[in-house]
C-alpha cells in the first residue's frame, strides 16, 4: 500500500521566479522586485536562525541602501512583512517560516554574505544570488541526532553538579538527557510538531533517569535521595535563545517580535514542566535537596569552571554552532558562570543580581574578542549564558503549583522570573557599553 503523502501548510516560495534567469546585470541594476526578493529572502532565512528583529532589520537595511532602495520590515517571530521603495514604486511582501530553531551554522554564514555584500556581492546577478542562497539555506544541521544526545547529556551532566548534584546524579543525568535530546532530534528532523517533541523528549529522559536509579538501588543499595537530579535531566529543553533574544528585542521596542518570543519560550517551559511534574507522579520522584558534597573551596572552584565550559560548550553544539565556536563560546561562559556562582556563595549577592553582572561579563567578554574569532556576538553571548537560565526554579514552581503548595510555588517562581529578567538585561547593558549603534533608537 503507497504511503500518504501529507500536504504541506506553508507553500514553498519560487524564488528564482523573481529574477531573470538568463540576466548577468548586477542586483544593482535590476529591478524593484528583484531586489526586494533578495532582501526579503535573506531575512527570513536570518529569522530561521533564530536571531532577534534588531539584528535581521538590520541586515535588511543594510542590503537596502547597497541596492539604492528604502526597506520598512515589521518582524515577528515567524513571520515578516516588509515594503520595499524606490522613489516610484513600491513592493510589499509577507513571508512565513513552517518552523523556528537555532542555527548558528548558517547565521554565521549570512553575517559573512551581508558583510561582503558591499564590495563582492552586489555586483552578482540576481539568479546568482539566489543560487548562493539556496546553498546557504541547505546548511542544516553540523551533527546528527547522537551526537547532539551526547551534547545534551555533557551538558546537563555539567548543570547537575553546578545545581549541587553529586557523581551518580550526573552519570543518570547524562543518560537521560543523552536519549531525550536523541528522541527530540528524531522527532524534529521529521518534522512533528513542537509539542509532541517536547513530550516526548522530557518523558524519556525522565524514563531513563529513573530506570538507571532503579537499577542503582537494586544491585548497590544506594540512596533514593539521588532521585533529585532528574530534573537536570531534562534541562536540555530550556529555550535560551527565544528568552534572551525576547529581552533585547523588548528593549529595542520590538514589541512584536519580543512578545512572540516571549510566549514561545514560556509554551516549552510549561508543557515541559508539566510532562515532568506527571512522570515524577507515575515514577514517584520527587524534586527534594540533593546531598551535600562538601568540597573544598578551590577545589569547587576549579570544578565550576569545567563544569561550566562543558555545560555551554554542550549547548553550543545543540545550536549547532562549529566546534571552534561552541569552545570560545564555552570559555566566556565557564569564566562568567562561575563569577556568577563565587558572587552567590561569598558574598551572598542576591541570585538576581549576580545573574546580571555574570551576563554582562559574558557580554562584555564576547564583545572583546568577537572580531578576532570572527563570529556574531549572539552565537558567543547566548550560549554562554543558557547554562544560568533557573530551569530548576521553573519546574520546582510547576511542581508545587500542581500539588496546590502555593506559598512554596510563588517563591520559586519569584526567584526564576528575577533571574530570567536579569540575565537579557545583563547582556543588552553589555551591548549599550560596547556597541555605538545599538546604543539609539532611530
Amino acid at each position: 500500500m503507497p504511503q500518504r503523502i501529507i500536504p504541506k501548510n506553508h507553500m514553498d516560495i519560487p524564488w528564482h521566479d523573481y529574477v531573470t534567469p538568463d540576466s548577468d546585470l548586477p542586483i544593482t541594476q535590476a529591478d524593484l522586485t528583484a531586489k526586494a526578493s533578495v532582501i526579503g529572502r535573506i531575512g527570513l532565512i536570518l529569522l530561521s536562525c533564530g536571531t532577534g528583529a534588531w539584528r535581521v532589520r538590520s541586515s535588511m537595511n543594510t542590503l537596502s541602501e547597497n541596492l539604492g532602495i528604502t526597506c520598512s520590515a515589521d518582524i515577528g517571530l515567524m513571520s515578516i512583512e516588509y515594503t520595499c521603495f524606490d522613489g516610484e514604486r513600491c513592493f510589499s511582501q509577507s513571508l512565513c517560516l513552517t518552523n523556528t530553531g537555532v542555527n548558528t551554522s548558517k547565521l554565521n554564514r549570512l553575517e559573512q554574505f551581508i558583510n561582503e555584500f558591499p564590495t563582492k556581492n552586489k555586483y552578482l546577478s540576481g539568479e546568482q544570488l539566489h543560487r548562493h542562497l539556496d546553498e546557504i539555506e541547505r546548511i542544516h544541521g553540523l551533527y546528527s541526532p547522537i551526537a547532539l544526545g551526547f551534547a545534551a547529556a555533557l551538558a546537563c551532566s555539567a548543570f547537575t553538579f553546578l545545581l549541587g548534584g553529586g557523581p551518580l546524579e550526573m552519570l543518570f543525568a547524562f543518560c537521560g538527557a543523552g536519549i531525550g535530546n536523541f528522541v527530540r532530534c528524531k522527532l524534529t528532523k521529521h518534522h512533528f510538531t513542537l509539542f509532541l517533541g517536547i513530550v516526548a523528549s522530557v518523558t524519556s529522559a525522565c524514563l531513563i533517569y529513573t530506570i538507571f536509579l532503579r537499577i542503582a538501588e537494586m544491585i548497590f543499595g544506594i540512596s533514593l535521595q539521588h532521585e533529585s537530579g532528574y530534573v537536570c535531566s531534562m534541562l536540555f529543553i530550556i529555550p535560551g535563545f527565544p528568552f534572551i533574544t525576547s529581552g533585547i528585542d523588548l528593549a529595542k521596542l520590538d514589541m512584536r517580535s519580543g512578545l512572540e518570543r516571549l510566549t514561545y519560550a514560556i509554551i516549552i517551559i510549561v508543557v515541559a514542566t508539566m510532562t515532568a511534574w506527571i512522570m515524577a507522579l507515575v515514577l514517584h520522584l520527587a524534586p527534594v535537596d540533593f546531598p551535600p558534597l562538601a568540597l573544598p573551596l578551590p577545589l569547587q572552584f576549579i570544578f565550576r569552571l569545567l563544569a561550566s565550559f562543558c555545560g555551554v560548550f554542550g549547548f553550543s553544539i545543540m545550536f549547532n554552532s562549529p566546534k571552534r565556536l561552541a569552545a570560545t563560546a564555552a570559555m566566556i561562559g565557564a569564566i562568567a558562570n562561575t563569577f556568577r556562582l563565587e558572587l552567590v556563595d561569598l558574598t551572598a549577592f542576591p541570585p538576581a543580581a549576580a545573574a546580571f553582572l555574570g551576563a554582562l561579563v559574558a557580554g562584555l567578554l564576547a564583545s572583546l574578542i568577537k572580531n578576532q574569532a570572527g563570529y556574531p556576538r549572539i552565537s558567543l553571548t547566548v550560549p554562554s549564558i543558557v547554562i544560568m537560565v533557573p530551569g530548576l526554579y521553573l519546574y520546582r514552581a510547576i511542581y508545587n503549583l500542581g500539588i496546590m503548595s502555593l506559598t512554596t510555588s510563588a517563591s520559586w517562581f519569584a526567584s526564576a522570573f528575577l533571574i530570567i529578567i536579569a540575565l537579557p538585561f545583563g547582556l543588552i547593558f553589555a551591548r549599550i557599553l560596547t556597541d555605538r549603534t545599538f546604543r539609539y533608537c532611530t
